[in-house]
C-alpha cells in the first residue's frame, strides 16, 4: 500500500491530465452508479406473440438468482480471483502495469479486477458514442487507468460483491453480437443463464478475454484450449468440485451449429413490419425516440389483433400481387370507439425490405401520403359538409349531364372552355336522385355542383376534421408546388380547386381508414393508436402522450350518414359485385373511389364494430394507368374502386366480420335525414352586381367570386338572377346570374297530342308555362291561280 501511496504522485506528476480527469471521474461515477445498460426491447402483438426485437445491443438483463453459480465462479476464476479481498483495485497488479508504461513497456499486463472491466466495459458500451469515444475508453495511458481505478474504488463503496459480479455479468460481450450473460447463454448454447453447466460457463467465461480471437465458430481449436485453461484455474481454485470439473474438461465444445440471433428491428417482423415501424414513429412522436426504444428493455404490448393481420395480409396478397410491378395495395383495420381507436391490423402486399428489384420497400407504405388519390371517397367529405349546413340525405341532387363552373380551377372534361372547371359524368343517370342513391351510384356531377354550392374550403376542413389531419400539417403541397411551405389543405383552399371532391390528390390510406372510424364511432375522432401499454425494464408503466379524441362531427350526423352510405354494396351500387363474390349479406357502410386516369383507387367501409380502407395505386417511380383483372399496369386504365379494392376489403372482412360482436347500422337522426326547412335566396333581379352580392350576404348566404353571364334581352352586365334560387342549404354559395345582352332564341314550337287525338290539320299547339295548351290556327299555302 506504502507503493502504492508513493506511485500515486509521479501520476499526479503529469498536472493537468489528472486535474482534468477529476471532473470526469465525478461524472462517470455518477452514471456509473445511476445509469442502465442498453437492453433489447420487445415488441408484442395484442395476444402477447413478439412482432420485434428491438435493440443497438442485444441484451437481456437478468437477476442473480438467475444466474448459474457456475458461471460465477468461472468468471471470477479465470478474470479476478481475489475478487472477494479487494475493495475495487488488484494493488499488486496494477502498480506490475503503471511500472511498465513508465519503464517504455506499456504492453505489461497488471491485474485488472472485475470491477475495472467493469468500469472500461461501462465506457467502452455504454458511454461512449463516437469512434473517437470508443477508442479512449480502451486506451492504454495512465490517465485512463488512474480514472478506472478511481471509478473502481467508487462502484465497489456503493455496491456489494454480488451486486457487481451480477451488473459485470450482465454488461460485458461475449461475441457474436451477444452481450451479457443471458444472451450468451442463448446465442451459444440455447439455454437460460441459469442453466449454464460447468463447461458451458467455462467457455463463456474464457472468451471475455477476446471475443473474436476466441470465437468458437471461428477458432473451435482456440476456444477449445481457452475452456479448458478456465477449468483448470477452477480446479484449484475451487478444489471440492475437481472431479465434475476434470470430467466438464472431457466434453467437447457443444455450442449450437449456428450462433442463436435474435432477429433485429422490423425488417425482421414478417408482414407485421409496417405496422412495427409504424409503432416507432407514434412512440416518436409521443416522446420516447427510436434511440430510446433500442437501448432501453422496454416491453411494447401493441393493438394489433393477429387473426385480422392475417385476414387482411392474406386478402390483400390474394388480389395484388407482392412483387406485381407498379401495383401497391395497402389496408388498415382500426376499430371504432368515443376513447380510442385501436388499430387491429395494418398490411401491403409490399414486402418491407432493401430488395426493389423483388418489389420490396420500407416506404411507410400504409401510413403516408402516397398514391394519386382516393377518388370519389372524397365525395363523403362534401356531403358531411353540405349535412351540417341544413342539407338532408333525402334531399334531391340534380345530376346534369356536364357541370361547367368558373373560379374552382380548370380543366376536367374534353372540350372544357378557358379558366373554367368542367365535369361530365361517365355513364346515364337520371336527373336528379337523393344524396343517398348519389353515393351508391357516384355521378360526378351531383357532387361537382354541390361542393361549388357549399364552398371548396367546408369540404377541405371537413376532410381534416374527419380524419386526414396529415393535410393540416406544413409543407404536405410541396408535391403540388415545390416552392410552397403551406398545408395540402390550405393549398387546396387557396387554389378554390373544387376537383377535391373527386379525390385527386395523394391520401393517407391510415387516415382514411380512421375517417371511417369517425363515422362508425358517431363523429368522435381519436388517434390512430398502436399501443395497449409500455412497460419499462422494471416492470413500471410508461404513459404514452398522445392526442385526445374530439367530437368533431354531430352524432346523429355521423350516424345519419353512415346509413346514407349503406347501399353501395346491395342494388347498383358501385360495389355490390364485389360485396357478393364473398357473399357479403350483413350492414355496412362504404364508398368507393376512383381517380379520372386510373393510377389509384379505395374502397372505404366500416360497421359498428370495425372500420377499413383498401388503397391500390402505382408506386413505381413514374405511376402509369392501373388494370383489373390481374391487377397490372398499362396504357388506358380500368382500375375502379368498386373492383380490387372494394374485393379485397370484403375478402378480408368477411372471415372476421362477427368476431368483435353483433354488426348493425346507427339510428338515424330525422334532423339529417329530410334535413332543415332551407333559406329562400332573394331576389336580387335588376340590381347592380354590388347591390345584389351585399343582399345576398345579408341573407346569410356566400358569393361566388365570379359572376357568370346568361343570355337576356336585358341590358348587358344587368343582374337578372342567381343560380341556386329558391329554396336552398342556408349559407350556400350563390353564383350571381348577369345579362350578357343576347336574348335567348324563341323555343321552337312543340306538337304534343290533344287529349281527343291528334291535332286537326292546319292546326298548331303552342304550350306557355303557367297556362293550359292552346291550339293556334295556322295558315296554310294560297290557292293556285285559275287556269286560264
Amino acid at each position: 500500500m506504502l507503493a502504492a501511496a508513493l506511485m500515486f504522485p509521479v501520476v499526479g506528476g503529469f498536472g493537468l491530465m489528472s486535474n482534468r480527469a477529476s471532473d470526469v471521474v465525478a461524472n462517470g461515477s455518477a452514471a456509473l452508479v445511476e445509469g442502465e445498460v442498453p437492453q433489447v426491447s420487445t415488441m408484442v402483438d395484442a395476444k402477447g406473440n413478439t412482432i420485434a426485437w428491438l435493440y443497438s445491443q442485444r441484451r437481456f438483463e437478468v437477476p442473480s438468482e438467475q444466474i448459474a453459480n457456475t458461471m460465477k465462479l468461472a468468471i471470477v476464476s479465470i478474470e479476478d480471483k481475489r475478487f472477494a479481498e479487494h475493495n475495487g483495485v488488484d494493488w499488486q497488479g496494477t502498480l506490475t502495469g503503471l511500472s511498465g508504461y513508465l519503464s517504455g513497456n506499456p504492453d505489461t499486463r497488471g491485474g485488472s479486477t472485475i470491477e475495472q472491466q467493469y468500469v472500461k466495459n461501462y465506457q467502452l458500451l455504454v458511454v461512449a458514442q463516437t469512434d473517437a469515444e470508443r477508442r479512449a475508453a480502451i486506451e492504454t495511458t495512465p490517465a485512463r487507468k488512474l480514472r478506472e481505478i478511481r471509478m473502481a474504488l467508487t462502484l465497489d463503496k456503493t455496491f456489494t460483491k454480488p451486486e457487481i459480479l451480477t451488473r459485470y455479468l450482465n454488461l460485458v460481450s461475449f461475441g457474436n453480437g451477444a452481450y451479457g450473460i443471458q444472451d450468451a447463454a442463448q446465442t451459444y448454447f440455447g439455454v437460460n443463464a441459469s442453466e449454464l453447466n460447468w463447461q458451458q460457463a467455462a467457455l463463456l467465461a474464457g472468451m471475455v478475454q477476446s471475443t473474436s480471437a476466441l470465437n468458437p465458430y471461428t477458432n473451435p481449436d482456440g476456444a477449445l484450449a481457452r475452456r479448458n485453461l478456465v477449468l483448470d484455474t477452477m480446479i484449484q481454485n475451487i478444489p471440492q468440485e475437481a472431479e465434475a470439473l476434470r470430467a466438464a474438461k472431457e466434453q467437447p465444445l457443444g455450442i449450437l451449429p449456428q450462433p442463436n440471433e435474435l432477429p433485429r428491428g422490423c425488417i425482421a417482423a414478417g408482414d407485421r413490419a409496417f405496422f412495427c415501424d409504424y409503432v416507432l414513429e407514434y412512440l416518436a412522436r409521443a416522446g420516447i425516440s427510436k434511440e430510446q426504444v433500442a437501448k432501453g428493455g422496454y416491453l411494447i404490448k401493441t393493438t394489433l389483433d393477429p387473426d385480422v393481420q392475417s385476414s387482411v395480409k392474406s386478402a390483400i396478397d390474394s388480389i395484388a400481387a407482392p412483387d406485381t410491378p407498379g401495383v401497391a395495395s395497402v389496408m388498415s383495420v382500426i376499430k371504432p370507439g368515443k376513447e380510442s381507436h385501436p388499430v387491429l391490423a395494418m398490411a401491403s402486399n409490399r414486402t418491407y425490405g432493401l430488395d426493389t428489384e423483388r418489389g420490396e420497400t420500407m416506404q411507410p407504405q400504409p401510413f403516408s401520403l402516397v398514391g394519386n388519390g382516393a377518388g370519389s371517397v372524397f365525395k363523403i367529405f362534401t356531403v358531411a359538409a353540405a349535412m351540417e349546413m341544413g342539407m338532408g340525405i333525402n334531399t334531391q341532387l340534380p345530376v346534369p349531364a356536364r357541370f361547367e363552373a368558373k373560379g374552382l380551377g380548370s380543366g376536367g372534361a374534353r372540350g372544357c372552355p378557358p379558366a373554367t372547371w368542367c365535369v361530365q359524368n361517365a355513364g346515364g343517370y337520371r336527373g336528379s336522385m337523393s344524396v343517398t342513391d348519389a353515393l351508391a351510384t357516384s355521378p360526378n356531377t351531383a357532387f361537382a355542383k354541390l361542393i361549388s354550392q357549399i364552398g371548396v374550403q367546408r369540404a377541405v376542413d371537413m376532410a381534416v376534421r374527419l380524419g386526414l389531419r396529415s393535410y393540416a400539417q406544413p409543407g404536405t403541397a410541396r408535391d403540388y408546388d415545390p416552392e410552397s411551405s403551406e398545408s395540402l389543405a390550405d393549398f387546396v383552399k387557396r387554389q378554390n380547386i373544387g376537383s377535391f371532391t373527386l379525390g385527386p390528390i395523394e391520401v393517407n390510406a391510415l387516415e382514411l381508414s380512421n375517417v371511417a372510424a369517425t363515422l362508425a364511432s358517431g363523429g368522435t375522432w381519436c388517434p390512430p393508436n398502436p399501443i395497449a401499454q409500455v412497460v419499462d425494464r422494471n416492470g413500471n408503466e410508461v404513459a404514452v402522450t398522445t392526442e385526445t379524441c374530439e367530437q368533431v362531427v354531430p352524432e346523429g350526423l355521423a350516424n345519419t350518414l353512415a346509413n346514407a352510405m349503406s347501399k353501395d354494396d346491395t342494388g347498383s351500387g358501385t360495389a355490390a359485385a364485389s360485396a357478393g363474390s364473398v357473399g357479403w349479406n350483413l350492414p355496412m357502410s362504404g364508398k368507393t373511389g376512383t381517380t379520372e386516369d386510373n393510377r389509384s383507387s379505395a374502397f372505404l367501409g366500416f360497421t359498428n364494430q370495425y372500420a377499413a380502407a383498401n388503397y391500390i395505386y402505382d408506386d413505381s417511380p413514374n405511376p402509369s394507368e392501373l388494370c383489373s383483372f390481374p391487377l397490372r399496369q398499362c396504357g388506358s386504365g380500368n382500375l375502379f374502386g368498386g373492383n380490387e379494392p372494394a374485393r379485397t376489403w370484403f375478402t378480408a372482412m368477411k372471415p372476421i366480420a362477427e368476431s368483435f360482436g353483433p354488426v348493425a347500422l346507427p339510428p338515424t337522426d330525422p334532423r339529417y335525414v329530410d334535413g332543415g326547412p332551407g333559406s329562400r335566396v332573394p331576389s336580387v333581379s335588376g340590381l347592380t352586381e354590388e347591390a345584389a352580392r351585399q343582399r345576398l350576404k345579408e341573407a346569410g348566404f356566400q358569393v361566388a367570386d365570379q359572376a357568370s353571364y346568361v343570355n337576356s334581352g336585358a341590358r348587358s352586365g344587368t343582374v337578372v338572377g342567381t343560380t341556386p334560387s329558391g329554396q336552398t342549404i342556408p349559407g350556400s354559395i350563390i353564383t350571381i346570374q348577369l345579362s350578357n345582352g343576347i336574348p335567348p332564341p324563341p323555343p321552337p314550337p312543340v306538337n304534343i297530342p290533344l287529349p281527343g287525338g291528334p291535332p286537326e290539320i292546319g292546326q298548331t299547339v303552342v304550350e306557355i308555362p303557367g297556362l293550359p295548351p292552346i291550339t293556334v290556327p295556322v295558315l296554310g299555302p294560297p290557292p293556285p291561280p285559275p287556269p286560264p
